[in-house]
């Protein structure tokens, strides 16, 4: 792996870190993509050194064909993933006419009963 590799795929990864820890959902899925494509890099990157294609009847030093099938399969689940989560971001910007993501109020109330070692079950 050389430097450029290996600061591509560091740059990518903080990108990515740093807007998935945003409130917005378009900043949170364009964070997912890029650290997608930093994971992606990385598998590419700790192959071993490119060679010739795998094909019968050549002779040489062959690529080994798993990263590159890991990371097809990748790029196919992340575009189905993205996709799912564009389509929700459309909706709650319709719906709401932003796609911030709220707090949950359940969420504050458990939290606030665990503080203080509250029931966490349903009041009945």
């Amino acid at each position: 792996m050389s430097i450029v590799q290996a600061a591509l795929i560091a740059v990518l990864a903080g990108t990515g870190t740093y807007l998935v820890m945003h409130r917005t959902l378009t900043r949170i899925i364009l964070g997912l993509g890029l650290l997608g494509n930093a994971i992606n890099l990385l598998i590419l990157t700790s192959g071993d050194s490119p060679g010739e294609a795998p094909i019968i009847g050549r002779e040489g030093a062959f690529t080994d064909p798993l990263p590159q099938a890991l990371v097809l399969t990748a790029i196919v689940i992340g575009f189905g993933v993205i996709s799912f989560l564009l389509a929700m971001a459309y909706r709650a910007w319709t719906i709401d006419g932003n796609d911030e993501v709220e707090d949950d109020i359940d969420d504050r109330r458990l939290a606030q009963q665990s503080d203080t070692g509250g029931d966490y079950g349903e009041p009945t």
